[in-house]
């Protein structure tokens, strides 16, 4: 499995994306073709988001194919929260030679260390049903819990979409802050049946202050990237 770069962009009809519209069809009528061309780059430059580079090691059951379905459904909800993901895949026998020295190279601030792991264990560390982060840059998610909630709300086959939920969860921890729950959304404490269904229909997400405050911890990680 080689290395998965997804990116999410603003999405359509947002009032940036028309301004930004706008200024592309005005460039065409100033400059012609090679004004077009300029602002297709300039275009591509400002809508890039903030990215976050996720190094992934997968210690549980989870197939290959659902953790691929979980990492993009956590592509869908970082994007749109206006956040970019590049997931490395740096499990035993998931290595390519493309991201061998990816994964041998230490941590960064930039990055998010994230390990699936089979089961709640007994730790020092503060439990929840989906897992637990160590600041600044580690985050757990267990899987039999992801699949527990599923077969509960008889959606087992909807268990990457879960598992992608959780992953999401534990590393908007990460970014957001510890003990930074929600009444509602992707950031709820407590999952039961309605948040199972916001999964399963694709609205369980981050509200939009939260977006914000996630856009903003990225950039603040990457502005402060190979500083003493």
């Amino acid at each position: 499995m080689k290395t998965s770069i997804r990116y999410g962009f603003s999405r359509p009809g947002t009032r940036s994306t028309i301004g930004l519209q706008r200024l592309l069809v005005i460039s065409v009528w100033v400059f012609g073709a090679s004004g077009y061309a300029f602002s297709q780059r300039a275009l591509s430059v400002l809508l890039l988001p903030p990215a976050l580079t996720v190094v992934v090691d997968n210690y549980s059951r989870a197939s290959t194919a659902d953790l691929a379905r979980a990492e993009r459904e956590a592509d869908r909800i970082f994007g749109w929260a206006g956040l970019g993901v590049m997931w490395l895949k740096c499990s035993s026998g998931q290595r390519t030679v493309d991201t061998q020295q990816s994964c041998h190279r230490p941590i960064e601030v930039t990055d998010v260390r994230l390990r699936i792991l089979p089961a709640p264990v007994v730790n020092k560390f503060q439990n929840t049903v989906f897992g637990f982060v160590i600041h600044p840059v580690l985050a757990s998610v267990y899987y039999e819990s992801a699949l527990r909630l599923a077969k509960i709300d008889d959606a087992e086959f909807e268990l990457p979409i879960i598992l992608g939920s959780a992953i999401v969860h534990e590393i908007g921890h990460l970014l957001l802050g510890p003990n930074n729950h929600s009444a509602d959304g992707i950031m709820c404490a407590k999952w039961e049946r309605k948040q199972v269904e916001q999964a399963r229909w694709g609205s369980l997400l981050f509200t939009s202050e939260q977006s914000k405050v996630l856009r903003a911890a990225v950039q603040r990680r990457t502005s402060t990237a190979g500083l003493p």
